[in-house]
């Protein structure tokens, strides 16, 4: 063959694979993202603006947003906790509780705000035992709360379990060992390890609480103004017709969950960086 070499390719089917994924992340993601972020200019920039600006949007927006990062907040120390247990724990049942987390990631999400609702309602099991006093759980801030706790949890525990089993009991034995005591341990020995993990969870528990639809509508009583989440509204206004104010609304959590993500890797570079 012309007296050359020809260096065999270490993988094989590498051209049409990677065509096929082009194609496919163009038809599944690029070309829905440009539609959405066409569609809304349609109003042109005084009714992007306007749509924005509504005071119903911007509260939807900020419950949307603020209690998605309050979930995933109370998700960092309880989804610790829950993959400590879960980890270096020994109790009949283990497995049993560990197949427990995946619980969300299986439960149509519809079907867990029937159940929460069904519980934090205040005549269920638990909402009953607080609505004596004026405590409201369900269709109210609270259950929102609930809602994308249960809905996140998973994935703060699902990301530090494998750090965590990779992490040498004997490291903290050591520590213990030259008197360090328990918070000690978790402040300097583990939480070094896992923290990158940690952010992992935390943004990933963000990114699905922030798109929760079905769990949240029917524990949250769905009041505009006080308790309306941003995916909510952005179904009313479908339902009406109004296919560019939807487009507004996706279009804003879209760059607000962007940049969240965005601050999240930015953060977690930094301390690859400080590590090496």
């Amino acid at each position: 063959m012309n007296g050359r070499f020809v260096r065999p390719n270490p993988l094989p089917g590498f051209g049409p694979a990677f065509g096929v994924t082009l194609a496919w992340v163009a038809l599944i993601v690029l070309i829905p993202l440009t539609a959405l972020a066409l569609r809304p200019w349609s109003l042109g920039i005084t009714g992007v603006l306007a749509s924005l600006e509504s005071p119903r949007v911007l509260a939807a927006l900020k419950l949307s947003f603020g209690a998605s990062l309050a979930a995933a907040a109370i998700n960092v120390p309880l989804g610790l906790l829950v993959a400590w247990v879960l980890v270096r724990g020994r109790f009949p049942g283990r497995q049993l509780a560990d197949a427990l987390v995946d619980l969300p990631f299986a439960l149509p999400t519809a079907v867990a705000g029937i159940a929460l609702t069904t519980l934090y309602a205040p005549n269920g099991w638990i909402g009953g035992l607080v609505a004596p006093f004026g405590i409201d759980l369900a269709y109210a801030m609270p259950g929102i709360m609930v809602a994308l706790v249960f809905a996140g949890l998973p994935y703060v525990v699902r990301t530090v379990q494998p750090v965590l089993m990779d992490l040498p009991a004997e490291v903290e034995e050591v520590a213990a060992t030259l008197g360090a005591r328990p918070p000690q341990i978790l402040v300097r020995v583990v939480l070094p390890a896992i923290l990158p993990a940690l952010l992992t969870g935390f943004g990933m528990a963000f990114a699905r609480a922030v798109g929760e639809y079905g769990s949240v509508i029917f524990i949250a009583g769905n009041m505009p103004g006080l308790t309306e989440i941003a995916p909510l509204l952005i179904v009313i206004r479908l339902e009406q017709f109004d296919y560019a104010g939807a487009a507004v609304l996706a279009l804003a959590m879209l760059m607000l969950s962007f940049t969240m993500l965005g601050a999240v890797n930015l953060l977690q570079q930094r301390l690859a960086r400080r590590a090496r």
